[in-house]
């Protein structure tokens, strides 16, 4: 198990590889769909983001409300190539990390390549094992998105693996070509 702290720089990033267990602690950002959707349009209209990407984790979730004494609800990983559309854009920005679940675009993991950007992956299904792995949340952008605004999430060893990694890695293709069998 690899432990990380975010945000960081691309050079902690290059000892990581497609299949590595990770515990990240540090700070995440949360942004899906609409919250990427209003990044494109800032970009596009010369303005600022509400926090600087350069090496910054998202991770593309929108959690329930807390119940009393947590931080956050549920918080389940979103369908990453939901955001696809979106990502090249935020990844030539600085963004170190990205946190979902699924594939990505092709046109995702080239610029993934090209700008020094890790994928992983949390497990679908342990939604309310994440979020107690989340100490403190805050809205920072977007508070009429509900649970879709951009939080700023402090985490404590939060469980991912990674999914594509600096080097071209692919747990989608490497996985199943590890256990396929030759005839």
């Amino acid at each position: 198990m690899i432990s990380l702290t975010i945000p960081c720089a691309r050079e902690e990033l290059a000892d990581v590889a497609a299949g590595d267990s990770v515990l990240l602690s540090g700070t995440l950002h949360s942004a899906r769909d609409a919250a990427h959707a209003r990044f494109a349009e800032t970009i596009a209209a010369g303005g600022q983001l509400p926090f600087d990407m350069r090496d910054q984790v998202i991770y593309f979730v929108g959690p329930t409300p807390a119940r009393p004494g947590r931080a956050i609800g549920s918080a389940g990983p979103t369908t990453a190539s939901r955001m696809d559309p979106y990502s090249p854009l935020l990844i030539e920005r600085g963004l170190a990390g990205m946190i979902g679940k699924g594939r990505r675009s092709p046109e995702v993991k080239a610029s993934m390549l090209e700008h020094g950007c890790v994928y992983f992956g949390a497990i679908e299904g342990t939604a309310a094992l994440l979020a107690r792995c989340v100490t403190h949340s805050e809205t920072i952008a977007y508070e009429d998105l509900g649970s879709e605004a951009v939080r700023r999430m402090q985490v404590t060893d939060f469980p991912v693996m990674v999914v594509n990694d600096l080097a071209g890695g692919d747990l989608y293709e490497q996985g199943p070509a590890q256990w396929r069998r030759t005839r």
